[in-house]
């Protein structure tokens, strides 16, 4: 692991355009539980699958039970950013990272000091109504008791991008704006399993693809360094 790290390290050092791919994974050791783990919530029962309850056509026909789960499984308020998020915002401090783009909703990187984040799957922390696209902060979303309310009678919907819902093409395209300009890629915690965004890495052209996993991702043997462990514990050590 020490090889690795000073590997890591040099890459790094040696970077001008560093752009970071993440998933769940950077946010578990925020307390934030991930969805395929076998732990993770896509492995727990409930009357419905999460990926039903998580769809468009599922918050169109049962906005209250849609909004009973998605304040009980997806809104983590008391998580606080990690070693992760915090050396990812000091490498864009110094001038190194150039992008963050992340399939997470909890705003960590940016409540760790990030500023270019690109949110694939948008934010809990952004609401609108669907009626008039007036913009309520997350709090209006806890208070309510069942589906929230706008102002003009409205139902507010998280700004989160369901199943059967396409990704902001804004967000893509400024991502794959990022990804095809660097010249390192890092890639943590995450599965790739989720499309269309694990399919953005595609547009990668440059010389290092660094991938920091618990566990065996696809495309490794693309990669130049494959580490396995923790994605905070390694920053922690290489980000110096």
């Amino acid at each position: 692991m020490d090889e690795q790290i000073a590997t890591l390290n040099s890459i790094i050092a040696a970077g001008s355009s560093i752009v970071f791919f993440g998933g769940a994974g950077v946010s578990t050791e925020s307390g934030i539980p991930d969805f395929r783990s076998t732990d993770g919530l896509y492995n727990q029962r409930y009357a419905y699958s999460p990926e039903t309850i998580l769809s468009h056509s599922f918050f169109m026909r049962d906005t209250a039970e849609f909004f009973r789960f998605y304040r009980d499984k997806m809104l983590y308020t008391d998580a606080r950013p990690n070693a992760a998020h915090y050396q990812l915002a000091e490498l864009e401090a110094r001038g190194k990272l150039k992008a963050i783009i992340t399939q997470n909703i909890d705003g960590l990187h940016q409540l760790a000091g990030s500023q270019q984040v690109f949110e694939l799957h948008g934010s809990v922390h952004r609401n609108f109504c669907m009626s008039c696209k007036a913009a309520y902060p997350l709090e209006r979303v806890l208070e309510s008791d069942r589906v929230p309310l706008c102002d003009c009678g409205g139902i507010i919907k998280p700004d989160v991008v369901l199943y059967e819902e396409p990704l902001d093409q804004e967000v893509v395209e400024g991502a794959v704006a990022a990804i095809a300009s660097a010249d390192v890629l890092i890639v943590g915690g995450t599965s790739l399993n989720v499309y269309p965004a694990a399919g953005l890495l595609d547009y990668f052209a440059g010389e290092q693809l660094v991938i920091i996993n618990r566990s065996e991702l696809p495309g490794e043997r693309r990669a130049t360094l494959v580490i396995q462990g923790s994605i905070g514990e390694v920053l922690l050590q290489a980000v110096l």
